[in-house]
């Protein structure tokens, strides 16, 4: 049975001397697999999850299985990679990123040069001069310009595809710990990693593969990961763990069991499978799998099986490998090439019609014209010497005169083209004022092509408001029951604001400093004696509670003080927690079951029952929370 907590008798104070963990909820193996929450019952439901009917529950989840049993569903062995892959060989987990290897460069390489049209008919000019009839230089001085602007724009890619070799190598070089048959994690590299093996990560380290959460640190399942290398968003979202499989590890060590979930796709927000483990099934959703490229932060540690590795991970599916980027000045260029030939063309067309012309008007002089007659005086014999008849000659001359207007399309402008883009990266690489003092990061030029584009960018697009602002929230002042409380008045921080907590010998602070209003400071401190007090508590105390922020203690040169740092998913949230921790609703503490708020220098736990997450619908978030209970110390 389900282990209960008496949440509407809360325990004496003298039994609460720090802050209190969740015990481990173990399932009920004869209940079902969604069980759904009466409103009287004590066993509080999962926090982060949405309460739903129960029979539209088992709907849903039959509805499941019967889409996954009409697809052919992958079918993934706990911690048995071997018989995994006995019937399907999946992919491994080494990924490769780069465009070229060392016997398709040469001809993959020129393939994508020779998509510029300026090459092809430099190729052509080269071509033709090594006819006998048409040569004007000489046969090797005619290729050299095409093999340079060749070789210098080869040595360039060749360059670019080797960084990306060396990151493809170091990134499958990495290591993650992986469950042996004994029950002990032991190092293994990412590339050796196959579908079905059961993998450990630690805070703050990257995801390997694909995987499903087996176990977390949280006695109930949660895992906070950042998935900025995924959508870009430095917010925290959350992960959980069937409590099916929580329960197993990481006590017993090992666990048996089968996944069957869908083929590999695109979709980075969706996830369709389900779990049978001791003779139960349940389903699993796109909130039980973290992602290959996701961060773990805020959870010390977290389990779970490879379900997608490599390139059939939904990274790699999104990612479209190296493309051949090409600038709007090279489409331009292109494109004036091309004018330019058509001119050359009927150029070249004119002078030979011209030239066919003569020849039929001067047809019968042809004898005595040195050009179209070699006559040899000591034997007297005439043969012919650049004549071939009208239609011939007049086909030659216009290669010739090909030859001699090709300058039309100088071949040096390219040369110089390269040559200036190699030196336009070393000066934007080594510019100071493109250099981050944060991240301590220079700039890097990865695509040599498109060098150009900076300076020619019109627009920007942006598809909120957040890509320009950095997501940067600041509360300013709020009205409460009509009552407008600007901040212009306040202080920043002032010594009075009680943004500060007493932890043991340290001192917390939030990390973010916030303006505030001296009399709603004073109504604050007063107890909620009037009317307007007690609104204005119970105002900040809704803002310090319905959230889903995260905080993070961190370090500061003085080892006697530390900052709060509040990570959520929503900037709006994160400026509002930090309001209410600037009059003094400090959210200290956060876990899948309640959280602790130093309320103006009194801690107080607030059990979290239900959280509905913000939604199009709604246009609002709600939390409810219960068994208020007083703590008379925190450690």
């Amino acid at each position: 049975m389900a282990t209960e907590r008496p949440l509407l008798n809360p325990p004496p104070l003298s039994d609460l001397p720090g802050p209190l963990s969740e015990p481990p909820i173990r399932p009920d193996p004869t209940a079902p697999a969604h069980r759904p929450t009466p409103s009287f019952s004590l066993d509080p439901p999962d926090p982060f999850r949405r309460p739903i009917n129960g029979a539209s529950d088992r709907l849903a989840a039959s509805s499941r299985e019967r889409e996954l049993a009409e697809i052919d569903a992958r079918i993934i062995y706990l911690n048995d990679p071997r018989k995994t892959n006995d019937r399907v060989g999946f992919a491994g987990n080494s990924i490769r990123t780069s465009k070229y290897s060392i016997l398709t460069f040469l001809p993959r390489n020129l393939f994508e040069q020779f998509h510029r049209l300026a090459y092809v008919y430099f190729l052509a000019i080269a071509v033709l001069n090594q006819l006998p009839q048409l040569a004007v230089f000489g046969r090797g001085a005619s290729l050299l310009p095409l093999a340079f602007v060749l070789f210098v724009t080869a040595l360039k890619d060749a360059y670019e595809d080797f960084r990306r070799h060396r990151s493809d190598r170091l990134e499958n070089n990495r290591t993650v710990h992986t469950l042996n048959g004994s029950g002990q994690f032991v190092p293994k590299r990412w590339k050796d990693l196959k579908v079905g093996e059961v993998i450990r990560v630690s805070s703050s380290e990257t995801l390997p593969a694909d995987m499903v959460l087996l176990a977390t640190s949280d006695p109930t399942g949660v895992a906070y990961v950042q998935t900025i290398n995924l959508d870009g968003e430095a917010n925290l979202k959350t992960r959980y763990a069937r409590q099916e499989t929580l329960s197993k590890m990481p006590q017993n060590g090992t666990i048996n069991g089968v996944i069957r979930c869908e083929r590999p796709n695109r979709n980075i927000y969706g996830f369709h499978a389900n779990l049978e483990v001791d003779g139960k099934r349940v389903s699993l959703g796109p909130a039980n799998i973290v992602l290959r490229g996701c961060e773990l932060k805020n959870t010390s540690w977290a389990v779970g099986v490879v379900v997608y590795a490599g390139k059939e991970t939904k990274v790699m599916l999104n990612s479209s490998g190296a493309p051949s980027k090409r600038s709007r000045l090279e489409t331009h260029m292109n494109r004036e090439t091309l004018i330019l030939s058509v001119m050359l063309v009927v150029l070249c067309s004119v002078v030979a019609i011209l030239n066919g012309i003569w020849l039929v008007v001067h047809k019968s002089k042809l004898t005595d014209t040195q050009y179209f007659r070699l006559k040899d005086y000591s034997t007297g014999v005439t043969k012919n010497y650049n004549y071939y008849g009208v239609a011939m000659t007049v086909f030659i001359i216009f290669l010739m005169a090909v030859i001699v207007f090709q300058i039309m399309i100088p071949i040096s402008l390219y040369i110089s083209m390269e040559l200036v883009r190699l030196g336009q990266a070393y000066f934007m690489a080594r510019d100071s004022n493109l250099y981050d003092e944060s991240s301590k990061s220079k700039f890097h030029c990865r695509a040599l092509n498109i060098n150009e584009d900076l300076g020619q960018i019109k627009y920007v697009f942006s598809d909120k408001t957040g890509t320009l602002t950095e997501n940067k929230m600041e509360f300013q002042c709020a009205t409460i029951r009509g009552v407008d409380y600007s901040a212009g008045t306040g202080s920043l921080y002032g010594e009075d604001t009680g943004y500060s907590v007493v932890v043991g010998d340290q001192l917390w602070r939030p990390k973010m400093p916030v303006n505030t209003d001296s009399d709603l400071v004073r109504l604050l401190r007063d107890g909620g004696a009037t009317e307007e007090g007690k609104w204005a508590y119970e105002f900040f105390l809704a803002l310090a509670t319905c959230n889903t922020i995260v905080p993070l203690v961190l370090d500061t040169l003085d080892p006697k003080q530390k900052l709060i740092d509040y990570q959520g998913e929503s900037p709006d949230e994160q400026a509002l927690v930090y309001a209410a921790a600037a009059y003094g609703f400090v959210l200290v503490e956060r876990t899948s079951g309640h959280i602790v708020i130093d309320v103006l220098g009194e801690r107080q736990r607030f059990d979290l029952l239900g959280l509905h997450e913000f939604d199009s619908d709604r246009k609002r978030m709600s939390v409810i929370v219960g068994c208020l209970t007083k703590l008379s110390s925190y450690l």
